[in-house]
């Protein structure tokens, strides 16, 4: 069944207004891959004499947190207390993320730097200018996908350990950079469980290995490679919601679908299809980079604040609609939030 919210939006918006208000104070532990987004963007000058490719006068260089830290800045623009368990490098990079991250108010004790690894970075080169549609022409990465060696590894269970019995939530980004390992997910998701916290999943790599948690929030992608299946219709798209479901024990999944909206299945329940939220008055897309992590982040904040999940999905993709629309990972306000409901 496909839900449009629109037509019951005199009911609904009072609820969801109120639900984003009850983010605020929610304490939020995310753990996961620190990446730093980096993004070279410059004019086009000439052709090059060496070889047959652009000469980019460069115009702007900057480094915003991607990755995990993506989600918790998401987290923490829409109100919530955030701390974030991870490892970063000793290089300048590290640094530079670790100054973005203090500015936001965000709690890095768990963010632990591990020199014998760089940050996990990737460089997008774009061209262009404020005034015309900046394209992108190539992204570099340099990522070590090893898992975390000791003793960072047993620090980071042990500060999750320390600190979840005093969080709402608990989000696991894993970007498959190796910090989300066997040991990770042994040490936390019985342990939210125990603590009847809310678990929420977003991650690259095989979808099975989370076992019992609130929910997987994969894209279509994602979903189709722990599957081993290619979804091309409705029908395929609720196996694949179901055979998610059962696989991992979860309560719910929720696949987004970029331009195809997103969809909700739950325990019980049959299963829920949002279109793509339209947001009046709004730009065209310019950057999909980091939506999923607003989406796994809204959604978690959502069922904290006492949503139920078709609500939470509304939200989170109504936030999703508001972040592709600027370059590079963003974030919303709860204002922000508010003004596309």
């Amino acid at each position: 069944m496909t839900l449009d919210f629109s037509a019951t939006r005199s009911y609904e918006q009072p609820r969801m207004s109120a639900l984003i208000d009850a983010f605020t104070g929610k304490h939020i532990l995310v753990i996961g891959d620190m990446v730093a987004d980096e993004y070279l963007i410059g004019r086009p000058t000439r052709i090059s004499r060496e070889a047959p490719v652009l000469i980019l006068e460069l115009d702007e260089e900057n480094i915003v947190p991607g990755g995990a830290i993506n989600v918790g800045v998401n987290t923490r623009t829409l109100g919530a207390e955030v701390f974030l368990a991870g490892v970063v490098g000793d290089d300048q990079p590290g640094r530079r993320l670790r100054r973005a991250i203090d500015e936001l108010g965000i709690d890095q004790e768990g963010m632990l730097t591990d020199e014998s690894r760089p940050t996990s970075t990737k460089t997008r080169i774009m061209a262009g200018s404020p005034q015309i549609v900046r394209q992108h022409i190539v992204r570099i990465d340099r990522v070590d996908t090893s898992d975390v060696r000791e003793p960072c590894k047993g620090q980071i269970i042990e500060y999750i350990q320390h600190v979840l019995p005093s969080m709402d939530a608990v989000i696991l980004s894993d970007y498959e950079n190796g910090v989300i390992s066997p040991e990770i997910i042994a040490a936390c998701i019985p342990l939210a469980r125990q603590l009847n916290k809310v678990i929420v999943v977003d991650s690259h790599g095989s979808l099975f290995r989370f076992q019992g948690v609130t929910v997987l929030t994969p894209n279509q992608p994602e979903a189709e490679a722990t599957l081993g299946m290619t979804i091309t219709n409705e029908q395929e798209l609720n196996e694949a919601g179901q055979r998610l479901l059962e696989g991992s024990n979860a309560q719910g999944v929720l696949i987004t679908r970029g331009s195809e909206g997103m969809s909700l299945f739950e325990v019980g329940k049959a299963p829920l299809h949002l279109p793509i939220h339209h947001a009046r008055y709004a730009s065209e897309i310019v950057d999909t980079n980091g939506a999923g992590d607003t989406v796994a982040a809204t959604f978690t904040l959502a069922l904290t604040a006492g949503a139920s999940m078709a609500e939470a999905a509304y939200l989170a993709n109504a936030a999703a609609s508001l972040v592709v629309r600027r370059l590079g990972c963003a974030s919303n306000t709860p204002k922000e939030l508010k003004s596309v409901l």
